[in-house]
C-alpha cells in the first residue's frame, strides 16, 4: 500500500506525529511518504500516486490549514482513502466526515493507522487510549532539522530536535484540548524508544531537544529516568519541557535534577494572573502559586517561559493593565513571547468550557471555518484592544523590535499613554525558540 502522511504545521518542530506512524506503517511493509507542508509545498506526484492519505492534526492551527489544502488533495487524487489523526481529529470528527475523510483516529493513533492501512478497521471515528509498545520513530524523508525552529541563547543558535516521552495528561483543565480526548489519562513512550529517537536526532545535528509532552512531570519517575540517561550519554545536550505550575511545586525537589541534566527552559501554561479566571479554567494553581514556582525556578538556576491566555470573556481593561504591570514587577517583560500578550481563549468543539452555563450563554453558534465557538467580551472595546495588540506585534516584529520594545508598545496601547514607567531589570536574555509556543 502506498501511504502518504501529511502534516500542515506543528510549532516549527520536525513532527513526531509523522515519524512515529511512519515507523509502524513501514514495519507492516507499506511504502510511506511523509510531507511537512510547513517546510515544503504539496507534492502533486506523491498525492496522485498514494492509495491512502492521512493528515496529522495535532492542534487548532494545523486543522485550519488542513481545511485549506484538502480540496487540492482530493482534486489531485479523488480515489485515495482519506484519514485524519491526532488530538484535533476526534474533536472535529463530524466536520472531517462531511469533507470526505472516511476514518478519524484519536488518542494513541499508531495502531489505528496500521488497521486503517490494512483495511481492517471500519470507516469511522475512534479514540484509543490503549497502552502501546512504541517503535523508534522513522524520520527518513523528513525535512532536515535546520528547516525548523532553532534555540537562541545569548545570540548563538542551536539545532533543535523534538520528541515525546508521553501523551495525554492527568489533569482536567477546562480549556485544554487534551482533556476531551484523554479524560485525565496519560500514556508513556518507553524510555528506550525516547532515547533512540534522541540519538538519531543528535546524529542529525541536534544540540537541544524539546520534549513535547503536555506535561513532562505527569510521570516524574519516567521523566527523571529519561533525562538522567540523556545526560549520561550526551553531557552537553540541553533540553526544554512543558511542566504545570502545580507540578513545579509538588515536585520542587526535582528542579535540581532538571538543572543538572541540561534543562535550560521550562514552559508553563500559567494562563492568567487573575485567580477568578484560574478557577474558571480549573488550572489547579493560583497567582501566588505561580510566583512561588517562579522563585523556586530562579533559585534552582532554571528559566521559565510562562504562556498566557490574557483575553478571556472575563478580562477587564484594568485587569489587563494589572497583568502587564505584574509581568514588569516579576521581571518577565522581556521573557514572555509577545504573542502571549494577545492570545484569546479558544473554545473548540468538545471543550469542557462548554459545561459552564455562563459560557454556553455567551457563545455564538459554532464557526465551521474558525473551528471554534465565537464569543465577545462584555466590554467590546477589549475585543478591539486584542486585535490592536495583535496588529502591533506583527508590525513591531517586522521591524525586528526586541521583546522589551514590543512590550512597551503594548503597554502604551493598553494604558493610553499612562503606562507606569517601572524600571525593567537588565537580565541576560533567556534561551528561547525562534518559533514561539502557540496553538
Amino acid at each position: 500500500m502506498r501511504v502518504l502522511l501529511i502534516s500542515t504545521y506543528e510549532l516549527g518542530r520536525q513532527p513526531f506525529g509523522l515519524a512515529s506512524p511512519a515507523a509502524w506503517l513501514r514495519a507492516e511493509g507499506h511504502e510511506v511518504t511523509v510531507v511537512d507542508l510547513a517546510c515544503n509545498p504539496l507534492p502533486r506526484p506523491a498525492v496522485e500516486q498514494a492509495e491512502a492519505i492521512a493528515f496529522y492534526l495535532p492542534m487548532h492551527t494545523a486543522t485550519r490549514l488542513f481545511l485549506r489544502v484538502l480540496d487540492r488533495v482530493k482534486s489531485f487524487n479523488p480515489e485515495a482513502r482519506l484519514c485524519a489523526y491526532g488530538l484535533y481529529a476526534p474533536l472535529n470528527a463530524a466536520l472531517l466526515r462531511r469533507n470526505g475523510v472516511g476514518t478519524v483516529v484519536g488518542g494513541e493513533f499508531e495502531q489505528g493507522l496500521v488497521d486503517w492501512a490494512r483495511g481492517d478497521g471500519p470507516d469511522r471515528a475512534s479514540v484509543s487510549l490503549a497502552r502501546q509498545r512504541f517503535l523508534v520513530p522513522d524520520r527518513a524523508g523528513m525535512p532536515p532539522l535546520a528547516a525548523y525552529a532553532q534555540l537562541v541563547t545569548n545570540g548563538a543558535t542551536q539545532r533543535v530536535g523534538y520528541t515525546e516521552a508521553s501523551r495525554g495528561c492527568k489533569h482536567l483543565c477546562r480549556h485544554c484540548p487534551v482533556v476531551p480526548v484523554y479524560r485525565g489519562q496519560f500514556r508513556i513512550v518507553q524510555p528506550e524508544v525516547v532515547l533512540a529517537d534522541i540519538r538519531q536526532q543528535v546524529a542529525a545535528g541536534a544540540g537541544h531537544i524539546t520534549f513535547g509532552d503536555p506535561d513532562f512531570l505527569n510521570g516524574p519517575r519516567h521523566a527523571v529516568q529519561i533525562v538522567e540517561a540523556l545526560h549520561a550519554e550526551w553531557p552537553e545536550l540541553t533540553y526544554d519541557a512543558t511542566i504545570k505550575i502545580e507540578h513545579l511545586l509538588k515536585h520542587q525537589d526535582l528542579l535540581r535534577v532538571l538543572k543538572q541534566t541540561g534543562c535550560v527552559l521550562v514552559i508553563s501554561a500559567v494562563e492568567s494572573l487573575d485567580d477568578s479566571v484560574l478557577r474558571k479554567l480549573e488550572k489547579g494553581h493560583t497567582r501566588a502559586d505561580f510566583e512561588k514556582a517562579l522563585s523556586l525556578m530562579r533559585d534552582a538556576g532554571l528559566e521559565m517561559s510562562p504562556t498566557f491566555i490574557p483575553f478571556t470573556p472575563w478580562t477587564t481593561r484594568e485587569g489587563y493593565r494589572e497583568f502587564l504591570q505584574a509581568l514588569m514587577q516579576l521581571d518577565l517583560a522581556g521573557d514572555v513571547a509577545p504573542i502571549q500578550l494577545a492570545i484569546r481563549l479558544l473554545i473548540p468543539e468538545g471543550s469542557l468550557m462548554l459545561e459552564m452555563a455562563e459560557v454556553r450563554a455567551m457563545i455564538e453558534p459554532y464557526d465551521h471555518r474558525a473551528l471554534c465557538y465565537p464569543w465577545h467580551n462584555r466590554d467590546r472595546s477589549m475585543d478591539q484592544l486584542c486585535i490592536a495588540i495583535q496588529e502591533t506585534i506583527k508590525r513591531e516584529e517586522r521591524k525586528r523590535s526586541s521583546r522589551l520594545e514590543i512590550f512597551r508598545a503594548i503597554g502604551e496601547l493598553a494604558q493610553a499613554g499612562s503606562f507606569p514607567d517601572v524600571p525593567m531589570a537588565a537580565r541576560a536574555t533567556i534561551p528561547y525558540l525562534t518559533e514561539p509556543w502557540y496553538c
